[in-house]
């Protein structure tokens, strides 16, 4: 069966990636609208966005009122700035947030309504150009036709998608990445991982998905715990900056399954970092979707070393999972009573959770069978 495999027009990686980029990025407009944080923008990576744009002759506005969970209202703002400054294409500087408002912001300067109403649908059109330019190591988003974005009045985070919102450039220095904390890149080196891990076990995986997920795998086995523990590693840095993109080319083609599906709702009722929910799910949601390809978790093992060709594919998948939760503990990932989120609170919400996970589609991509009774039952089993 045939598949399309699709990918940012431009890819600029490695050391020196943004002066890289020049050539590419003067042909996109005349003045550009940077999409990030306030956080991000305390820290140097704007400035030197700011100062090569300067040189390069490309004016600019800096639109910094994007939350670490973007809402409707905030791309509503963002729309509304754009317009204002007069801007004809988008930078997206900062983790995943500020890079999925871009791709939000840049589709609703051209469409009518309100990015609600798009929930479910395949985002088309002819819209301003967005560079992606990541500061943290995990969300894929630079890669990706997907955006994130929470629906306030629903209190849903909606997936919206689109190959029209896939950035036209990429830019991945890791040096960008050298000043995130240590949770925040434990968080999002998380997310990478399972990006990569169900691309690898969904039903829309392939040829060329799987290749990029197992290196995904390998690298953030190896060096996710050094650029945690170290953050200056520069090595570390590198190999997760390359782990991340390749683990949001994974998705972009294959999609994510059971954990996605049931982290966003966490994040939307509970306001927990989206890679950290996943982390907190990553474990049990895996446990149950092993029995439907025991042999690609087999196979997962035997990529980071946690098993080898002498032991069953049953017995492989096996150590993949015990390696999981080993990971989890060397990255002090937060039980959901340690982030403070209350049994009661939490579990008076399973259902509307169970609801919305499903809703999303992504548990429908899981290579085993998933029914709202089973997402409920997990849910459970994170308090006990």
């Amino acid at each position: 069966m045939a598949y399309q495999f699709k990918l940012p027009d431009y890819t600029f990686m490695g050391e020196n990636a943004l002066q890289a980029s020049e050539c590419i990025v003067r042909g996109l407009g005349k003045k550009a609208f940077v999409v990030t944080g306030k956080i991000v923008t305390k820290t140097c990576a704007v400035q030197k966005l700011t100062d090569c744009l300067t040189k390069w002759d490309i004016s600019y506005t800096v639109f910094n009122d994007i939350c670490g969970e973007p809402d409707t209202a905030a791309i509503q703002a963002g729309v509304e700035a754009f317009k204002r400054a007069g801007c004809d294409f988008l930078i997206g500087i900062g983790g995943g947030s500020p890079l999925d408002s871009a791709k939000a912001i840049s589709a609703m300067s051209i469409l009518k309504g309100s990015i609600s109403d798009y929930m479910g649908v395949e985002i088309k059109g002819c819209f301003p150009s967005v560079v992606a330019i990541p500061t943290t190591s995990g969300t894929g988003s630079e890669a990706t036709k997907f955006t994130v974005i929470t629906d306030s009045a629903k209190n849903v985070k909606m997936l919206l998608k689109g190959d029209a919102l896939l950035p036209v450039v990429a830019v991945v220095d890791p040096a960008f990445t050298e000043s995130a904390p240590g949770d925040v890149t434990a968080a999002t080196g998380m997310d990478a991982l399972t990006h990569a891990i169900e691309a690898y076990t969904s039903r829309k995986g392939n040829t060329l998905t799987d290749l990029y997920a197992l290196d995904a795998i390998k690298r953030i086995f190896s060096w996710l715990p050094e650029a945690y523990c170290n953050g200056s590693n520069k090595k570390a840095r590198e190999e997760m900056a390359i782990a991340a993109y390749e683990a949001g080319v994974c998705i972009n083609n294959a999609s994510v399954t059971l954990v996605h599906g049931m982290s966003r709702p966490i994040g939307a009722l509970f306001h927990v970092p989206h890679g950290i929910s996943n982390a907190m799910l990553i474990t049990e949601c895996l446990a149950f979707a092993l029995d439907g390809c025991p042999d690609r978790f087999a196979k997962i093992a035997r990529q980071i070393g946690a098993a080898d060709e002498s032991q069953s594919d049953r017995e492989a998948a096996g150590t993949f999972i015990g390696a999981l939760k080993e990971l989890c503990w060397k990255l002090e990932i937060p039980t959901l009573q340690e982030h403070g989120i209350e049994r009661d609170a939490f579990e008076s919400n399973i259902k509307k959770m169970a609801q919305d996970a499903m809703s999303s589609g992504s548990p429908g991509n899981t290579l085993r069978e998933i029914a709202a009774e089973d997402i409920a039952a997990i849910y459970k089993r994170l308090y006990q």
